[in-house]
Protein backbone atom coordinates (compact mmCIF):
# COMPACT_ATOMS: atom_id res chain seq x y z
CA UNK A 1 0.00 0.00 0.00
CA UNK A 2 1.21 3.39 -0.76
CA UNK A 3 1.09 6.33 1.20
CA UNK A 4 -1.46 8.63 -0.52
CA UNK A 5 -2.30 12.58 -1.50
CA UNK A 6 -4.66 14.99 0.10
CA UNK A 7 -5.26 18.33 -1.03
CA UNK A 8 -7.39 20.78 -0.15
CA UNK A 9 -8.33 23.49 -2.80
CA UNK A 10 -10.47 26.80 -2.12
CA UNK A 11 -12.88 27.37 -5.38
CA UNK A 12 -14.78 30.07 -5.63
CA UNK A 13 -15.52 30.53 -1.54
CA UNK A 14 -15.93 26.70 -0.63
CA UNK A 15 -13.08 24.32 0.57
CA UNK A 16 -12.95 20.97 -0.89
CA UNK A 17 -10.87 18.03 -0.20
CA UNK A 18 -9.02 15.72 -2.57
CA UNK A 19 -8.23 12.54 -1.24
CA UNK A 20 -6.48 10.11 -3.35
CA UNK A 21 -5.10 6.35 -1.76
CA UNK A 22 -4.13 3.05 -2.90
CA UNK A 23 -6.02 -0.12 -1.51
CA UNK A 24 -3.22 -2.49 -1.67
CA UNK A 25 -1.54 -5.90 -3.55
CA UNK A 26 -5.08 -7.44 -2.07
CA UNK A 27 -7.85 -5.31 -3.36
CA UNK A 28 -4.92 -2.98 -6.01
CA UNK A 29 -7.45 -0.25 -6.79
CA UNK A 30 -6.88 3.36 -6.53
CA UNK A 31 -9.93 5.49 -5.50
CA UNK A 32 -10.06 9.67 -5.25
CA UNK A 33 -12.43 11.21 -3.82
CA UNK A 34 -13.62 14.53 -3.41
CA UNK A 35 -15.30 15.78 -0.64
CA UNK A 36 -17.16 19.55 0.50
CA UNK A 37 -17.44 19.42 4.27
CA UNK A 38 -17.47 15.59 4.68
CA UNK A 39 -20.08 15.09 2.06
CA UNK A 40 -18.58 12.91 -1.26
CA UNK A 41 -19.12 14.64 -4.41
CA UNK A 42 -17.51 12.56 -6.89
CA UNK A 43 -15.19 9.19 -6.57
CA UNK A 44 -13.06 7.22 -8.89
CA UNK A 45 -11.71 4.16 -8.70
CA UNK A 46 -9.25 2.17 -10.81
CA UNK A 47 -7.59 -1.31 -10.67
CA UNK A 48 -3.99 -1.85 -10.94
CA UNK A 49 -4.74 -5.39 -10.80
CA UNK A 50 -3.11 -5.99 -14.56
CA UNK A 51 -0.02 -4.41 -13.22
CA UNK A 52 0.44 -5.80 -9.92
CA UNK A 53 2.55 -8.50 -10.71
CA UNK A 54 5.30 -6.14 -12.24
CA UNK A 55 8.55 -5.56 -10.72
CA UNK A 56 8.00 -1.91 -11.10
CA UNK A 57 4.13 -1.86 -10.11
CA UNK A 58 4.97 0.80 -7.24
CA UNK A 59 6.50 3.24 -10.05
CA UNK A 60 3.51 2.65 -12.56
CA UNK A 61 0.64 2.81 -9.12
CA UNK A 62 2.39 5.73 -7.74
CA UNK A 63 2.36 7.44 -11.26
CA UNK A 64 -1.30 6.54 -11.96
CA UNK A 65 -2.36 7.84 -8.44
CA UNK A 66 -0.81 11.35 -8.72
CA UNK A 67 -3.09 11.60 -12.38
CA UNK A 68 -6.00 10.72 -10.86
CA UNK A 69 -5.32 13.10 -8.02
CA UNK A 70 -4.69 15.99 -11.21
CA UNK A 71 -7.92 14.79 -12.92
CA UNK A 72 -10.29 15.37 -10.07
CA UNK A 73 -8.69 18.96 -9.22
CA UNK A 74 -8.82 19.40 -12.94
CA UNK A 75 -12.35 18.55 -12.75
CA UNK A 76 -13.47 20.73 -10.09
CA UNK A 77 -11.75 23.83 -11.08
CA UNK A 78 -13.70 23.04 -14.14
CA UNK A 79 -16.75 23.29 -12.18
CA UNK A 80 -17.87 19.83 -13.23
CA UNK A 81 -18.81 18.37 -9.65
CA UNK A 82 -20.03 21.52 -8.10
CA UNK A 83 -23.32 24.06 -8.87
CA UNK A 84 -21.49 25.15 -12.06
CA UNK A 85 -21.71 21.47 -13.24
CA UNK A 86 -25.33 23.07 -14.72
CA UNK A 87 -23.85 26.10 -16.73
CA UNK A 88 -24.24 25.77 -19.98
CA UNK A 89 -21.54 27.69 -21.23
CA UNK A 90 -18.18 27.47 -20.65
CA UNK A 91 -16.22 29.76 -18.08
CA UNK A 92 -12.80 30.51 -18.43
CA UNK A 93 -10.94 28.93 -15.91
CA UNK A 94 -11.13 30.05 -12.30
CA UNK A 95 -8.22 30.78 -10.47
CA UNK A 96 -7.89 28.26 -7.52
CA UNK A 97 -5.93 28.66 -4.00
CA UNK A 98 -4.60 25.24 -3.68
CA UNK A 99 -3.55 24.22 -0.11
CA UNK A 100 -1.40 21.52 0.29
CA UNK A 101 -1.25 18.78 3.33
CA UNK A 102 1.00 16.36 4.06
CA UNK A 103 0.49 12.58 3.31
CA UNK A 104 -1.14 10.74 6.50
CA UNK A 105 1.81 8.89 8.03
CA UNK A 106 1.97 5.42 6.60
CA UNK A 107 3.74 2.01 8.31
CA UNK A 108 5.68 1.27 5.60
CA UNK A 109 8.67 2.73 5.67
CA UNK A 110 9.42 6.17 3.02
CA UNK A 111 11.52 5.08 0.17
CA UNK A 112 14.37 7.05 -1.16
CA UNK A 113 13.64 9.69 -3.41
CA UNK A 114 15.08 9.46 -6.77
CA UNK A 115 18.24 11.33 -7.88
CA UNK A 116 18.03 13.26 -11.16
CA UNK A 117 21.23 13.32 -13.09
CA UNK A 118 21.54 16.71 -15.32
CA UNK A 119 20.94 16.20 -18.74
CA UNK A 120 22.80 18.18 -21.50
CA UNK A 121 20.34 20.67 -22.53
CA UNK A 122 20.49 19.20 -25.81
CA UNK A 123 19.33 15.79 -25.07
CA UNK A 124 16.55 17.14 -23.16
CA UNK A 125 13.10 16.61 -24.28
CA UNK A 126 10.80 19.44 -25.19
CA UNK A 127 6.89 18.79 -23.96
CA UNK A 128 4.17 21.72 -24.30
CA UNK A 129 2.43 21.44 -20.72
CA UNK A 130 -0.13 24.05 -19.78
CA UNK A 131 0.39 26.41 -16.62
CA UNK A 132 -2.56 23.91 -15.11
CA UNK A 133 -0.49 20.83 -15.29
CA UNK A 134 3.05 22.35 -14.69
CA UNK A 135 1.65 23.88 -11.07
CA UNK A 136 -0.09 20.80 -10.22
CA UNK A 137 3.49 18.79 -11.00
CA UNK A 138 4.92 21.21 -8.42
CA UNK A 139 2.21 20.43 -5.87
CA UNK A 140 2.52 16.56 -6.35
CA UNK A 141 6.42 17.07 -5.86
CA UNK A 142 6.03 19.05 -2.80
CA UNK A 143 3.38 16.42 -1.43
CA UNK A 144 6.09 12.96 -1.99
CA UNK A 145 9.09 15.66 0.09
Amino acid sequence: MLVGYNTNISYKGTVYHVQTEDSGLKNPHIITLLYDKGTILSRKKVSYATIAAAPDYKEKVREMMKEQHKVMIKELIAGKHTRDATVSQPAPEPAAKVSVQPPLPSAQPALPAEESTAEPESDKKQTTKSLDDILLDYLMKEEDK
